[in-house]
């Protein structure tokens, strides 16, 4: 098989496995059936892509694959998601499962893109190409799913004042019902923060493979966690804490106002963070 054609194989294991993690995700948060038993189906055809691979790389090298550190990666993130094929399916703990993914999207991902691997160049940066292309793709969904959180929010408000004024009239009427505004702004971001999460592990992990001087304290990378970090606590708050109404909408646009700080003000002051490869 072409070395081109099993790098195509491992990218579509890797986009496959983070909808597994966005789905387990979701389940971790919020204990839904339905999202978890999406997220095991896809890690079951994660297992079974990786199992026939693992396979065909013993069949063609006539030896176990685990002889370097790229093939201990695989074998290793194999493990993991069989793993977490075997909890899921026989027991119900959620914590372990999803962490366990996230450490195997990881290893998987480090496995894919690192181009030690590849006897060709070409091969090699076209695929660190790709990397970032996948990083800044899953971004920008990640930004995009925010944002019509915080407009959910901010209709919230409008909605809540009108309300609270009681100003009855056609805008009233044009805006949904506070739960329901109140609801998807939830869910929005309960989409958002994990598929950030996996943006930043495929960042992190083609900075160090491309970059000779990759700094922690980069104001584009510090921001970003910030912005993990400041919607985590939104979801912590939601769901801990169990805030809701109009405290949670004030908290979900300050988090917005970071996120509109670390693209706007944070990326001009990056030292390597400009939208090319």
């Amino acid at each position: 098989m072409p070395e081109m054609s099993l790098t195509r194989i491992n990218e579509l294991i890797i986009i496959i496995y983070a909808f597994s993690v966005l789905f387990f995700f979701i389940d971790f948060i919020h204990n839904n059936r339905k999202a978890n038993k999406t997220a095991f189906w896809l890690l079951s055809i994660v297992w079974l892509l990786q199992t026939i691979f693992l396979f065909y790389q013993m069949f063609t090298t006539g030896r176990f694959p685990i002889l370097n550190i790229s093939e201990g990666l695989y074998f290793y993130s194999w493990v993991l998601v069989t793993l977490s094929v075997v909890l899921n399916r026989f027991l119900r703990v959620d914590f372990i499962i999803f962490f366990t993914n996230v450490l195997g999207f990881i290893m998987l991902s480090i496995h894919t893109f690192a181009p030690s691997q590849y006897e060709s160049a070409a091969v090699s940066g076209q695929l660190i190409s790709e990397l970032l292309f996948i990083h800044i793709t899953m971004a920008i969904l990640s930004y995009g799913a925010f944002t019509l959180s915080f407009v959910f929010s901010l209709l919230y408000l409008i909605q809540f004042n009108l309300l609270k004024k009681k100003k009855w009239g056609k805008q009233l009427l044009r805006i949904d019902d506070l739960t329901k505004l109140d609801h998807m702004s939830y869910v929005l971001n309960v989409i958002g923060v994990p598929m950030l999460l996996l943006s930043l592990i495929l960042g992190v992990i083609w900075a160090y493979l491309k970059l000779p001087n990759f700094h922690w304290y980069d104001a584009k990378v510090l921001g970003s966690f910030m912005m993990l970090l400041v919607y985590s606590f939104y979801l912590y708050s939601r769901i801990v804490k169990e805030w809701q109404g109009k405290q949670v909408a004030y908290l979900n646009a300050a988090s917005f106002l970071i996120l509109l700080i670390n693209f706007f003000l944070f990326g001009s002051l990056s030292r390597f963070h400009i939208w090319d490869s």
